[in-house]
Formats: C-alpha cells, sequence, structure tokens
C-alpha cells in the first residue's frame, strides 16, 4: 500500500463517530439537517446512524390542536399548509438522511433496551441530541465511548425547557444564544460546550428566528464535532442558582409576543 493510500485509511480510521437523535419534523427541525448534512467534512466526522423519533410522543390529533391553540386559525392553516406540502414532497429527515447515504436507526423510544442493545453495537463516540423528544436516561447517556451531547436555542440555565427562541423574543432580549452543553438526566442541565448568539430584530418572526437558529446551529454542531475529534472538549458546568424552566407557551402568551410587535410566520 502506497504512504499516501495509507495516511487516507488513518485519516477515515480516525472520523468521529456520531448517532443523531432528533424528532420528526419536516419543517423546522430539518433545517439544520438540510446544513448539517450538506457542509460537515467527511474526513473528520463518521455519520453512523440517525434515530427519528415521534415528535411530542402523542397522536397527530393532539399536536394539531397544541399547534392550533397556539397558533390562532390563520397562522394555523399556514402551517398546516406548509406541513401537507412537505409531506406530498416527502421531505423528511429520514429520507435526507438516506439520501446522503446514512443510516436511519428507527426506535419508539432511546431509553427502551432494544435500541440501546443496536445503538451499542453502532460503537458511537458521541450521540446528538437535535431536538429529541424524550428524556435521556443514564442507559444512553452511559453508551457512547465520549459523551451525549444537546443542542438547545436559549442561553442557559436561563431560558431551560420548551421553545427556547419563543420566550427569547417575548423577553426582549438582543438575540438568542444557542448553546451545544453536554447530557445529563436532569434536563438541559450539562456542562455548556459552546454558544452562539443568534441576532433578533426589533420587529421579528417566531419562524424566522427557528429556522435562523436551527441553521446556525448546525453550523456550531460542526464546529464542536471537529474540536471533539481533534480531541477538545471543555465544558463550563452550569451555575443553576439562576436557573427556570419553561413550559409550551400558552395562547396568552403568544398574544403578549404580537402585541411586543413580532409575529408567529
Amino acid at each position: 500500500m502506497s504512504s499516501q493510500n495509507s495516511t487516507t485509511t488513518q485519516e477515515m480510521t480516525d472520523r468521529l463517530r456520531i448517532l443523531f437523535v432528533t424528532e420528526d419534523d419536516p419543517l423546522y427541525v430539518i433545517q439544520f439537517f438540510k446544513v448539517f448534512f450538506s457542509e460537515y467534512p467527511r474526513d473528520k466526522l463518521d455519520i453512523i446512524g440517525t434515530t427519528v423519533v415521534d415528535a411530542f410522543h402523542e397522536s397527530i390529533w393532539k399536536t394539531a390542536w397544541r399547534m392550533f391553540r397556539f397558533y390562532g386559525l390563520i397562522d394555523f392553516i399556514r402551517l398546516s399548509l406548509r406541513f401537507v406540502g412537505a409531506k406530498l414532497r416527502k421531505e423528511s429527515i429520514s429520507a435526507l438522511a438516506q439520501e446522503s447515504g446514512i443510516k436511519v436507526v428507527p426506535a419508539k423510544s432511546v431509553n427502551d433496551a432494544q435500541y440501546l442493545q443496536t445503538a451499542e453495537v453502532l460503537a458511537p463516540d458521541v450521540i446528538v441530541s437535535v431536538a429529541a423528544p424524550e428524556i435521556f436516561r443514564q442507559g444512553i447517556l452511559d453508551l457512547p465511548r465520549i459523551k451525549c451531547i444537546n443542542i438547545h436555542s436559549g442561553r442557559l440555565p436561563v431560558y431551560r425547557g420548551m421553545m427556547p427562541n419563543f420566550w427569547q423574543l417575548l423577553h426582549g432580549e438582543s438575540h438568542a444564544t444557542i448553546t451545544v452543553h453536554e447530557m445529563a438526566e436532569k434536563l438541559d442541565a450539562g456542562g455548556i460546550i459552546k454558544t452562539k448568539e443568534f441576532p433578533l430584530l426589533d420587529h421579528d418572526s417566531l419562524d424566522r428566528v427557528i429556522v435562523g437558529t436551527k441553521q446556525e446551529g448546525a453550523r456550531l454542531m460542526i464546529d464542536v464535532l471537529c474540536d471533539i475529534q481533534c480531541g477538545i472538549l471543555d465544558a463550563t458546568p452550569l451555575d443553576m442558582s439562576n436557573a427556570s424552566y419553561f413550559s409550551f407557551p400558552q395562547p396568552k402568551d403568544v398574544r403578549a409576543l404580537r402585541k411586543r410587535g413580532h409575529n408567529m410566520l
């Protein structure tokens, strides 16, 4: 074997083995993967699988009612048309992964023993959560060789919980803070690895902010994973003394957001 081929083989062997866990969302979460799958360096990162779990772990009708209350009639219709269009075009994270030559690893829950056995065989160095719709228990947290990490579109520990982009807009923040952090059994409580600021406008839309933070979050995650591949993993422990937690916004919160001059779509 030539020295050039030996070098190439060594580089491929040293690639970081990554398993993604995410939710089935053809509108917003997919924006992360469109950027990540097209831009990540193949010589450094090896995506060994992507697991796509049902969003919210509830029926489609319950999810529809949740979205109706959140968006209101007009925006709900507009968003529904987008959703139907994506489905008719067969756009999904699973399809995107397969088009990129990445294995789709099925699961009803990432905490199930059967899934843990499957994931263990894949031997991931890092498991990456991108809007995963369930809390990781100790079994999966202990599974990767290095770490489970998560990306969160809010400043931690202040904006722990659901829909951080919404709450940052509502509270008049000048920017959303995209955060990559270590995962722990307690939600959004692991050490901070790296952050990136995404500017918020005086008159903004939640739609623009979600799409933008997903796209820039993909680039931040690439940076973090490339650092880990180079042996760099520095995490700053969270000071939980000023921690807060936000649940899914209620209609009154949406009215307050619109009163501030922001739109949903």
